[in-house]
């Protein structure tokens, strides 16, 4: 396994720039996913019209289409999602109509109700040519480009891409495992008597997807060496998140499990606090990120190399990014060696921090918008912010 040695720790900024570049140069293959598995991913490739939009000509108000001049005569009536009408409005005729309704052949316009005056069969009112009729393909034409590739789908997107037919999505959606290590890591009851709940399962697949890629699968694994290389030496994902034996206790054996997969290390330890026994690596074909065991701890591994990692290989911004400095408050001082990243509310260009920061806790992220970034240098005043994912 090549690398770094013992001890020698990245500088946190150095780690999240390098957890970048590699993300960058390893693409995930493009997937067609079903829309709703799309969302927040990147397109792999333009998205062309299935069909025009309207798809058929209807009516954009409630009414009547008209055909000539008025007065018409009423002669039936067309809802939404009616067959078509049976024959073809002549010159002085009109159907009341639903919005959305197919209007009939040869329809000239349609007269809104609260335009419209009705007596003995009849409906008369100003109309004028075209008007309140959504014609075939005035807003989309069959074939034409509507969304470009590199663009992230939103929620609008995929209405759009359903209203013209598609049920998949070419996307970049980084595939990832989570395995989650530890003898006393339990899924479900109360902590305690030696148990601890995974906090870190449940909160990295919501990481993953901000970041644009998606967790495949939850795995818990003991301390046992032989369960984690097999897991490990057998993932078919882009990325394996390990949580839980990146340190270098007894029960961390990440680290002999990539040297005898002969996996090439990038990162081996982030100056930071919390969150520095971190660990970047890869094979020809998946990458492995070691988090720690601590949750606290795991979030601020996960900001520092997953998510500039997932979002590099997705081809989308860092979610974490686009925050302005803000003035830091309170007494806070930075570590000698370390950058410190501290849970902070923010308030305009002013960061408070929230406290319960400790490396096995949650609670200050959970209270928190960011993270206001402390470097060893810090000359106090304003702080450099990443946002919570």
């Amino acid at each position: 396994m090549s690398g770094r040695g013992h001890g020698a720790h990245l500088p946190w900024p150095r780690a999240r720039q390098a957890a970048g570049l590699l993300g960058g140069r390893r693409s995930p293959v493009p997937r067609d996913l079903p829309l709703a598995d799309a969302l927040g991913a990147v397109l792999a490739a333009d998205v062309r019209a299935l069909a025009g939009l309207p798809a058929f000509d209807a009516s954009a108000m409630d009414g009547f289409a008209v055909a000539g001049r008025g007065p018409w005569r009423l002669v039936g009536t067309q809802l939404a999602g009616a067959s078509p009408a049976a024959a073809a409005l002549r010159p002085g005729e009109a159907v009341e109509i639903a919005t959305g309704a197919r209007v009939p052949k040869d329809t000239e316009a349609v007269l809104p109700y609260e335009l419209a005056a009705v007596r003995d069969g009849r409906v008369d009112g100003p109309v004028e040519e075209g008007r309140h009729v959504r014609w075939a393909g005035e807003e989309t034409a069959p074939g034409e480009t509507v969304l470009t590739r590199g663009a992230v789908v939103g929620p609008a997107a995929l209405g759009l891409a359903a209203s013209l037919g598609h049920e998949t999505l070419p996307v970049l959606r980084p595939r990832v495992s989570v395995l989650v290590t530890g003898d006393e890591v339990t899924t479900s009851g109360l902590p305690g008597d030696g148990s601890v709940r995974d906090a870190i399962g449940p909160m990295l697949p919501g990481i993953v997807d901000r970041a644009g890629g998606r967790v495949e699968d939850v795995r818990h694994l003991g301390d046992d060496r032989r369960p984690l290389l097999g897991a490990v030496a057998g993932a078919d994902r882009d990325v394996v998140a390990v949580c839980g034996s990146s340190s270098r206790g007894p029960a961390d054996h990440l680290r002999s499990v990539l040297a005898e997969l002969d996996a090439s290390v990038v990162v081996d330890g982030v100056a930071c606090r919390p969150g520095h026994p971190q660990l970047l690596a890869h094979t020809d074909r998946t990458v492995f990120v070691g988090l720690p065991g601590n949750p606290g701890a795991a979030l601020v591994a996960a900001v520092t190399l997953l998510v500039p990692l997932l979002a590099a290989m997705a081809g989308r911004a860092d979610p974490c990014g686009g925050l302005p400095p803000a003035v830091l408050e309170g007494q806070v001082s930075a570590h000698p060696r370390d950058t410190r990243l501290v849970p902070v509310r923010l308030d305009g260009d002013r960061a408070r921090p929230v406290g319960h920061d400790r490396p096995g806790s949650l609670r200050g992220a959970a209270l928190a918008d960011a993270y206001a970034v402390v470097p060893p240098d810090w000359g106090g005043a304003e702080a450099d912010l990443l946002r919570l994912p």
